[in-house]
């Protein structure tokens, strides 16, 4: 049973280091910029708190990392003073934040020449899903390294029912944005449609029901349309996440030569609830600056489900 460490451990890097401890794997080191989590989670897994990031390469073979952002990935394999990549021959790396397609495949060249391994987990789920080990698991890398770590994906995604292997490193990250971008689409445009027929008078439970019967129905009705009414904004995926992740979906389709006109009006919604300072409510938030009425941030923005 291999030993893991896990480096970001907000709600959803903690979920998913409680699955593999309940899984049966020995979670031997977790690390976190803000120290107060990695102290908890320690305490909670009996891991070790670590100060350094050189520490969990230290004391793990597998390292699963969930950050922030490009910034925040880079940092953690590159920082001069201190990162994983010290003495880590033979780590394993899991990959599993939301950035873009290159800084994969930037990290993949430079655990090669550290003489480690480096794979993407992208996650198409949320913190609910992370404790039970049912996260939707894209992963991209060299094939070899995605056989070697398969049990412990296994343990994450419902004993692999929701693994799939996308392909070379960078192209699970591709696919991921693409599932951000289409599902950001689809939120901006349920709040707009729910947004309208509030202003309209009409009653919203019957339109809810309607679109579920209908070619307006959509995961994200499920999922954020009673949210999107009642306000209630606690945060799953947060509209700062979902004006990253779009923004990457943007970058690719430059790349590519292609004008996604949709995506780009996704993007500045989700921005203006940044600029609004509402970045921090969960992306069902989309719908304050819609709805008649509204513009404030509610007061239910930030209760936990």
């Amino acid at each position: 049973m291999k030993k893991i460490g896990v480096v970001g451990v907000g709600r959803m890097g903690a979920n998913m280091a409680r699955r593999l401890k309940q899984a049966g794997y020995v979670v031997t080191a977790v690390y976190d910029s803000k120290k107060e989590y990695a102290v908890a989670l320690a305490k909670e897994l009996g891991a070790e708190s670590c100060d350094r990031l050189a520490r969990v390469t230290e004391l793990s073979e597998v390292i699963l990392t969930v950050v922030t952002d490009d910034k925040a990935q880079l940092s953690i394999f590159m920082d001069k003073k201190d990162n994983l990549l010290k003495k880590a021959n033979g780590r394993i790396f899991i990959n599993c934040a939301t950035v873009s397609p290159e800084v994969h495949v930037k990290v993949q060249t430079l655990a090669k020449k550290s003489k480690a391994q480096s794979l993407e987990g992208c996650m198409a789920s949320s913190i609910n899903q992370a404790l039970a080990g049912t996260l939707y698991l894209m992963c991209g890398g060299e094939k070899s390294t995605f056989e070697k770590v398969k049990p412990i994906l296994n343990a994450m995604s419902d004993d692999g029912k929701l693994l799939r292997y996308i392909g070379t490193a960078g192209k699970a990250a591709q696919v991921k944005a693409l599932v951000n971008m289409v599902m950001n689409i689809n939120t901006a445009g349920l709040a707009e449609g729910l947004g309208l027929g509030a202003a309209l008078g009409l009653d919203l439970k019957i339109l809810m029901e309607v679109f579920s019967q209908t070619g307006a129905n959509s995961r994200v009705l499920q999922t954020d349309g009673e949210d999107m009414l009642n306000r209630d904004h606690a945060c799953f995926f947060s509209g700062s996440h979902a004006a990253k992740d779009s923004g990457i979906a943007l970058g690719l389709a430059k790349k590519a030569r292609r004008d996604l006109p949709l995506a780009k009006a996704a993007y500045q919604q989700y921005r203006k609830m940044v600029l609004k300072g509402f970045g921090d409510l969960d992306k069902s938030g989309i719908a304050e600056l819609t709805f008649p009425g509204r513009g404030q941030k509610p007061k239910k923005a930030g209760k936990k489900k």
